[in-house]
């Protein structure tokens, strides 16, 4: 492996870590949080360096951040919009609110401004059916949406 990208701090992150698990294994999630905290997303690089800390195969990260939505494997922008689109939100707007956000940044759902400002994304369930539609904006929860809160949202990031 070449130089390391993740700094000194995720590696003392990880040292604090590493007596609240039975493995080091066990730090994959958190160590994929931490270093995607650190660079925005998972480039493989990161991945690799995260599989040699812990003692595992590169692919076996890979495999890992793959399973989960919440990591990103490949750049995203600086606000990260992920609308629910479940049967609860989408019996509740979810769809037109997808097509809202990809009117009004004008990319469709999986892409990202050119700007680097915005990235669209469906997630699967943000877990929030009794409060539908939600979205999610980077680590922001928002529930309860319609197109005028969406809108004012957005407003207040541009």
């Amino acid at each position: 492996m070449a130089s390391k990208i993740l700094s000194q701090k995720f590696y003392a992150e990880m040292e604090k870590l590493i007596p609240r698990y039975p493995t080091r294994v066990a730090l994959l999630l958190p160590a994929l949080h931490q270093a995607q905290e650190e660079t925005g997303w998972l480039p493989p690089e990161v991945l690799e360096e995260i599989g040699a800390y812990i003692g595992i195969h590169p692919a076996q990260v890979r495999e890992v951040a793959s399973f989960y939505t919440m990591y990103n494997l490949t750049p995203v922008g600086k606000y990260h919009v992920k609308i629910c689109t479940n049967v609860a939100c989408c019996l509740r707007g979810a769809n037109e609110l997808v097509e809202q956000v990809e009117r009004k940044l004008n990319i469709q759902c999986g892409e990202t401004t050119r700007d680097r400002k915005f990235t669209l994304m469906e997630e699967e369930c943000l877990g929030a059916c009794g409060t539908a539609p939600a979205m999610m904006l980077n680590d922001d929860y928002y529930e309860n949406l319609d197109s005028k809160k969406l809108d004012q949202i957005l407003e207040s990031l541009e």
